[in-house]
């Protein structure tokens, strides 16, 4: 528990901008394919899911939402909350010039990948053990999440947090 609070606690360092732009290029493919099954649920309609085949016992399964809400609406919503971190830190590098404010928003936006990458594994566990089936999107917004995880970790552990009047 202490070392994470030293990782939050750290003061800000030099974050390379292309780090800011992987970790949003990340949470926006993540967005759309959330997004997309949303869509698709609220249709009434299953994705076709040509590679695993087993997009409908999934997805249709009770795993597929929580108190009635669809899980990839949770997954809108999470993937929504890291991308508007990101634009509020490249926001505040470009526009508004309020780095300190802005940065930990981004710090917090990383910090949220550790409950979606806990929510990941026990949704694709659920797949692999219970269900004994597999969703493409799913899949690849749990190795999207994983993605975002391990970035995360590396931002904060190697930058502290961020300060991007530095970025380069």
């Amino acid at each position: 528990m202490m070392n994470l609070k030293n990782l939050l606690m750290r003061p800000l360092r030099v974050l390379p901008s292309s780090l800011v732009i992987v970790v949003l290029l990340l949470a926006l493919l993540g967005f759309a394919d959330a997004t997309y099954l949303s869509v698709e649920h609220f249709l009434g309609v299953i994705p076709p899911c040509s590679i695993t085949g087993g997009c409908e016992k999934v997805l249709t399964s009770s795993y597929a939402a929580i108190a009635g809400i669809p899980v990839s609406l949770l997954g809108v919503l999470y993937y929504l909350s890291i991308v508007i971190g990101v634009l509020i830190l490249l926001e505040s590098k470009y526009i508004t010039k309020r780095v300190k404010e802005n940065s930990e928003m981004f710090r917090l936006s990383l910090l949220l990948t550790i409950p979606g990458l806990l929510m990941s594994l026990w949704f694709t566990g659920a797949q692999v053990f219970i269900l004994h089936s597999y969703c493409t999107y799913c899949l690849g917004s749990a190795s999207i999440t994983l993605l975002l995880f391990i970035l995360s970790i590396v931002i904060l552990k190697k930058y502290g947090a961020i300060d991007t009047s530095k970025m380069n």
